[in-house]
């Protein structure tokens, strides 16, 4: 079977958590590869609705394996909280497996995350406060935690020691914070230690096995294309790559072997913090939007930019993914709208683009609309392409023309069952 990599298409929050929990009936496997806890996949089926932070979307399906994959960065806190919340429903949890190689986030960086942000200023990038970025920061300077080095507990001891004696230096030079006691925190995480034990692996062998065995995995993305850290809206972006390509490092997983690649889109554009976002509405129409789509953060419950469908930005996403296939989220959100509009390119200096330019030209942008005409009917209960309303049928289309890749599945609500195939 195809590994299947599921990415987000837009600015994040398109809805992944529930595509991926949709096909994690029918899978094997599912890979979270990259990002923390800093941006949440709300999940509604017949068990309840829950708001994973770092926990793979399969985790409903007892038949399926769950992996937090190496590219991910994991609080142990936040992973042990997820966990038992998901035991407390009644959730089997015994098949999840945590990458020995991905990192640790730890409190100090939670505190400088914070610091950062105060010290920025009016120039804050707007970051959720998790300590995504200071962690990433530790690994690609090569001075992380990984999650093994609890394996060892002197071993992981020395290395909290190291890591918070630079801490320390850093906190009071250029904040004036008092010291961290390093012993305090290792404590602290060694003791989550005995509970985590079981559930870290070294996930390489397991995933290849499952490879060559033709089993269904199905790769999980944290945030979108215009949230990457190489070809996003930098430097309002996240630290990681939540593209296709990232999946295949994330996960472990040779590139040749993602066959197919589903592109995650809203009906309309959503888009959390700051950043280029360029269909934004400031108005009535925005906050109506908003309110029917219900649009507040899953973490931090921040109010969601909105606008009108930008196939533009999601053109440029697939230049970057190469969709086999896009799913459109959320499209009963416009089910009252009597027009609607999308943006099929940009004007900038009096010239026509169609992709998104170099970042420092992003907010320069102003899109270009062309206006369809609503449906004005219920699609929550339609269960098939041939069903939706005629004008319904012709957005879908025209979105596939306009980015370039066939819809193949559509989602008209929050439920599990609120989904089919194109």
């Amino acid at each position: 079977m195809p590994v299947t990599a599921v990415v987000g298409a837009q600015w994040g929050d398109e809805g992944k958590g529930k595509i991926v929990d949709w096909l994690a009936e029918q899978a094997d496997m599912v890979i979270r590869f990259q990002g923390g806890n800093n941006a949440g996949h709300t999940v509604v089926n017949d068990l309840g609705e829950f708001r994973l932070h770092i926990v793979p979307c399969g985790i409903f399906n007892p038949q399926t394996k769950c992996i937090i994959g190496t590219g991910t960065v994991v609080s142990p806190t936040v992973l042990l909280e997820e966990l038992h919340e998901l035991q407390s429903k009644g959730i089997d949890t015994k098949n999840l497996l945590l990458s020995a190689r991905a990192h640790l986030l730890m409190p100090y960086h939670v505190l400088l995350d914070k610091l950062e942000e105060q010290a920025r200023g009016n120039n804050s990038l707007g970051t959720t406060l998790r300590g995504i970025g200071p962690c990433y920061v530790d690994k690609v300077q090569r001075s992380g935690i990984q999650v093994g080095d609890l394996l060892d507990p002197d071993y992981f001891r020395q290395k909290v020691h190291r890591q918070v004696r630079d801490k320390n230096v850093l906190l009071q030079a250029l904040y004036s914070y008092e010291a961290l006691d390093a012993d305090q925190i290792a404590d602290e995480a060694l003791a989550m230690r005995d509970e985590l034990l079981p559930h870290i692996k070294d996930v390489l062998p397991i995933i290849h096995r499952a490879l060559a065995a033709d089993e269904r995995i199905v790769l999980e993305g944290q945030l979108g294309a215009l949230k990457d850290l190489d070809w996003g809206t930098y430097p309002y972006v996240t630290s990681s790559n939540p593209l296709a390509g990232g999946a295949a490092v994330g996960a472990g997983i040779p590139p040749h072997q993602i066959k197919d690649v589903i592109g995650i889109v809203k009906a309309y554009s959503t888009s959390v913090g700051k950043g280029a976002m360029p269909t934004e509405l400031h108005d009535a129409t925005g906050e109506r939007i908003r309110v029917i789509g219900k649009e507040f953060g899953a973490t931090t419950g921040r109010p969601r930019r909105c606008g009108w469908f930008d196939a533009a930005a999601v053109r440029y996403a697939h230049m970057l993914n190469g969709f086999t296939r896009v799913c459109l989220t959320n499209l009963d959100v416009l089910d009252s709208f009597s027009e609607i509009k999308l943006c099929v390119g940009y004007e900038l200096d009096g010239q026509v683009v169609e992709t998104f330019p170099e970042p420092h030209r992003q907010e320069q942008v102003t899109p270009i609309y062309e206006t369809l005409p609503g449906w004005e009917a219920d699609t929550t209960k339609i269960r098939s392409f041939a069903d939706l309303p005629t004008n319904a049928q012709r957005y879908v289309r025209r979105i596939e023309e306009l980015v370039g890749a066939p819809i193949g599945i559509i989602s008209v609500g929050p439920e599990r069952s609120q989904t089919f195939f194109v």
